[in-house]
């Protein structure tokens, strides 16, 4: 015992007691004593005392808190014995464990008609072997978490709080708590209770009865009447920000039992609280360890930093909250310019990486056939423009991310490698960054560097969305529901406008029909722009936050939230709207079809990207069905990822955006041979090939001038005057 002095146990497990029976909830209601009535009707399997409860008991003092904290393993038993004296009756009909309650009913049975020898300890029923529920303490809320540098030798046996990133995870397994074993000679049950990992049978009948007759009573394990407890590994590891200047990150073995196993996968950053022990090494390895110990976390609570969009529940102010964010008019544009505010620019770039978070649903036919909902995108500029950096902070807003680059990552590290177990010696899979990212973001960086035998890998997980491996007798498919974000330069590391586009982007036509958006971001020289950006970068700089953009950015939980709330969603399209969007998509291969050198490949995975970016912008509106406005901005976001290579081409062909509009309204009004052509029509269309609403109407007056077309003075549509 830390404090050195004697403790009544008597008194701890009254003072426990008084505390679970009469502390009250917010509300005022007895808390402990909910759970226990919750306990016992079999809705959980476990009790957590809270430190924050037990300092606001007016009855506990700081001592007694101080040897709940430095002494928890045994507070665990004091509190467990407690619970043991409150248990209340059940009220509500369970699911029986037949097995488990038909033993204990015979057990209590026996003992009540005397069946065992009291005198023997061995033969009295552990309190372990009766209870169907599990004690964790869980520490105070407000203590900073120690990084694993941190714990040293002076906490062990104490309850410690740990960050850190997990790294791998075993399988659950059972562990024994309790060994039952009967007597062939007397017939005895006997207990061996297993505090350990490993533990020594008894092989003796060690009963009153067995030493008087002097029969040594061959001992039989009963697996079925034992106690077995969930047990799983796992490796927490240091945060890359927690490791000093030229170390490596530090790792700790965590043991999770019963309810908290299964809690955490490889990837996730946690929080976690339990008791710092020592493990000694046993048989062959305590040979060569000498008096050396190995140590180990016994997890007591484990919180996630960011919790997954399923598992995330809305507190009040938060719904509040999005509930007046879905009311605002302006939500799509607020939202995508939180997100990196410091970064300049890029409006557009936001926006679909915004869709990129949300995503459209997964679609499973009737005859199995699945259809991705993940959006994939890929960033390909000029150094500069803030690719890496919008990249990172994605994977800091989506609350599963991993972030790796091209050169840093092979084809086995993206996918999944053969690797053998350390303790069986099997082989065993190890999910690489795809897999890690499932249901989450995976962000490649320096996307072109990468071996073309690396990137064939990345194909099956952007369109079936499974990793499927065949090695080291090992065939199996991962599943690899991750929406992949790349950054790429061009061919010769700037875009050279002397090649063609295809020339430049340098990649696989198989590879590039998989993404939905293909960014092209060039950098361009531009005197206002250039001034803007620059004053932009030098306030960022000085002030170390972004220029006021006339409303408060969003912070990266709210967002989580908001997308949270938003991807529960799931929007479909009206039939009137089907007939629009398949002609939107011919017109685009016809477009392309008359180009020579194509910006993209347009295959039919085009027309599913349409659907997608439309069901995600649906979404953002929590809209059950997708408007044409929807596919609007869906048809404009594609078009205005070449905007930068069709402004280069009008630039060549030597026209002007009043002349080019012009010539995009006539050639419209040619294709459907009609004399009228639609304001809102027009808008949309000069729209798709980037230009403004200002300059649609500057086209509009200065033909009129010419008598070229007739304007309606209220709704703004064009009559052409001469055929």
């Amino acid at each position: 015992m830390a404090t050195g002095i004697k403790i009544d146990l008597a008194a701890e497990r009254a003072l426990a007691k008084d505390f679970l029976n009469n502390f009250a909830g917010l509300r005022g209601e007895p808390k402990y004593l909910n759970i226990l009535q919750d306990v016992a009707n079999r809705k959980i399997r476990s009790v957590q005392i809270e430190l924050d409860d037990l300092i606001h008991y007016k009855d506990v003092d700081e001592e007694f808190l101080q040897r709940v904290t430095e002494n928890t393993r045994r507070y665990i038993g004091v509190f467990a014995d407690a619970i043991d004296e409150l248990m209340p009756e059940s009220t509500e009909a369970y699911a029986v464990d037949e097995d488990r309650d038909i033993l204990m009913t015979q057990r209590v049975d026996e003992s009540a008609d005397g069946g065992a020898d009291g005198t023997d300890p061995l033969q009295r029923m552990p309190p372990e072997i009766r209870r169907f529920f599990e004690v964790y303490i869980k520490a105070f809320s407000k203590v900073t978490p120690l990084t694993i540098r941190q714990v040293r030798a002076t906490n062990i046996g104490q309850l410690v709080k740990i960050s850190g990133i997990v790294t791998r995870c075993s399988d659950v397994k059972p562990l024994m708590q309790v060994a039952v074993y009967t007597c062939e000679e007397c017939g005895f049950e006997i207990y061996q209770e297993v505090t350990a990992r490993v533990f020594m049978p008894l092989f003796e009948c060690p009963s009153q009865r067995c030493k008087l007759n002097k029969a040594k009573g061959n001992l039989i394990l009963q697996l079925r009447a034992s106690k077995f407890l969930k047990f799983q590994e796992v490796k927490l590891q240091e945060l890359a920000e927690h490791v000093p200047k030229g170390h490596i990150p530090r790792s700790l073995t965590v043991h999770l039992r019963g309810e908290l196993t299964r809690k955490v996968a490889p990837g996730d950053v946690v929080e976690m609280s339990g008791i710092f022990l020592p493990m000694p090494y046993y048989g062959f390895q305590a040979m060569r360890a000498g008096l050396v110990a190995d140590t180990y976390l016994e997890a007591m609570s484990i919180t996630h930093f960011k919790k997954k969009y399923e598992e995330y529940e809305l507190k009040g102010d938060e719904q509040e909250q999005i509930d007046r964010l879905a009311e605002d008019g302006d939500i799509y544009n607020k939202l995508s310019r939180s997100l990196a505010p410091e970064i300049f620019g890029h409006e557009d770039v936001k926006k679909a990486l915004l869709l990129l978070l949300v995503g459209a649903p997964h679609r499973k036919l009737t005859d199995g056939m699945k259809i991705r909902g993940d959006l994939h995108i890929c960033l390909m500029g000029d150094p500069g423009v803030a690719k890496s950096q919008l990249l990172k902070h994605i994977i800091n807003v989506a609350p599963r991310g991993v972030y790796t680059t091209g050169r840093g990552s092979s084809g086995v590290g993206l996918t999944a490698a053969v690797q053998k177990d350390p303790v069986t010696n099997e082989f065993v899979l190890e999910g690489g960054a795809l897999v890690l990212a499932d249901m989450g973001i995976c962000a490649i960086d320096e996307f072109d560097k990468m071996e073309e035998s690396d990137r064939t890998a990345i194909h099956e997980v952007m369109e079936q969305q499974t990793v499927s491996i065949a090695k080291a007798g090992i065939t199996t498919s991962l599943n690899a529901r991750t929406a992949v974000l790349a950054a790429a330069n061009p061919a010769w590391g700037r875009y050279d406008m002397r090649r063609t586009p295809a020339e430049n982007i340098n990649l696989p036509p198989a590879l590039l029909s998989r993404f939905d958006l293909l960014w092209l971001i060039l950098d361009r020289a531009d005197m206002e722009n250039d001034l803007e950006m620059a004053r932009h970068v030098v306030h960022v700089h000085q002030n170390l936050e972004s220029p006021a953009l006339g409303f408060a950015p969003l912070e990266p939980s709210v967002l989580r939230a908001y997308i949270s709330a938003a991807r529960r969603v799931v929007p479909s399209v009206p039939r009137e709207l089907e007939e629009y969007i398949a002609t939107a998509y011919s017109s685009i291969r016809q477009e392309e079809a008359k180009s020579n050198a194509p910006h993209s490949y347009t295959t039919i995975r085009t027309l599913l990207s349409i659907l997608r970016i439309s069901i995600a912008l649906a979404r953002l509106r929590f809209s059950e069905t997708v408007a044409q406005s929807d596919v609007d901005e869906a048809l404009r976001l594609m078009q205005m990822s070449k905007y930068s290579l069709y402004s280069d081409d009008r630039q060549r062909s030597g026209l002007d955006a009043i002349s080019d509009i012009y010539s995009i309204l006539r050639d419209e009004a040619a294709r459907t041979n009609s004399m009228d052509v639609r304001y809102a029509h027009a808008l949309n269309l000069i729209s798709r090939k980037g230009y403004s609403e200002a300059q649609l109407k500057e086209c509009l007056e200065e033909y009129a001038s010419l008598n070229v077309w007739q304007i309606h003075p209220s709704t703004f549509d064009i009559h052409f005057i001469d055929a």
